[in-house]
């Protein structure tokens, strides 16, 4: 049953009052927002605070919802967040239907729009074969790949596991980027395939400690590192 704004706020408003209770408790505002993730968001702003909920837990129970606002303004305050609350949280978003959904909206929404993987200076697809027969065993499957029609600046990689696409920014593809340094972008991405994000509940570990060691093995790990951070752009 679908949960109305009016009484989300009145549900934070009374968890509010629980957590801080000498405090008198500020505008809140609560509201369903179409993300691509179950990702909510919560943030106090000139005496209000605003929460954000993914609208994939719009049909969500109630008990769940209020423990999702129990855990964000417990976090929002740096207060102890309840067990029974993470557990009843976690054990709804870990259904698989949920995840199903999930999956198939980030299939169908976010198309990206990219370049052919043949640069100006790089070809990501002669790149992608030798990196995986050097570091992979040419093990990885290859996806699609491409660069980004834009010199994406804020992220100069991305591996897409739905689309299951490469995309490279076309920053990188220029004669001053050495080749070991678009070597190590595209090694980045290949390890995205081979060790997935791990989800946990609302926890998402991007890059957990076998992604961050498995990098650091990468041979010109340093030198590539290095030259990236004189590039005002990032990798995930």
């Amino acid at each position: 049953m679908q949960v109305e704004s009016r009484t989300l706020e009145e549900t934070a408003r009374r968890i509010f009052a629980e957590l801080k209770p000498r405090t008198a408790p500020p505008d809140i505002r609560v509201e369903f927002r179409a993300f691509t993730s179950l990702c909510s968001r919560i943030r106090l702003r000139e005496g209000r605070i605003m929460v954000r909920i993914s609208h994939l837990l719009r049909e969500a129970p109630t008990n769940v919802i209020e423990s999702l606002l129990w855990i964000l303004l417990a976090k929002l305050y740096r207060k102890p967040i309840p067990a029974d609350a993470q557990e009843c949280y976690r054990e709804f978003v870990n259904r698989e239907e949920l995840r199903q959904d999930l999956v198939t909206l980030r299939q169908t929404r976010g198309r990206k729009r990219i370049s052919a993987p043949q640069g100006l200076h790089y070809d990501l697809t002669e790149l992608f074969d030798a990196v995986n027969a050097a570091h992979f065993a040419g093990q990885v499957s290859r996806p699609k790949l491409g660069w980004s029609q834009h010199r994406a600046r804020t992220m100069l990689g991305q591996y897409d596991p739905h689309h299951h696409l490469i995309v490279l920014s076309s920053l990188l593809d220029h004669a001053h980027v050495p080749r070991e340094v678009v070597e190590y972008v595209m090694y980045h991405e290949m390890l995205h395939i081979q060790i997935p994000v791990i989800e946990d509940g609302p926890r998402r570990s991007i890059h957990p400690p076998e992604f961050r060691a498995a990098e650091r093995r990468f041979p010109a790990y340093a030198e590539a590192k290095a030259f990236l951070k004189r590039l005002p752009g990032s990798i995930r």
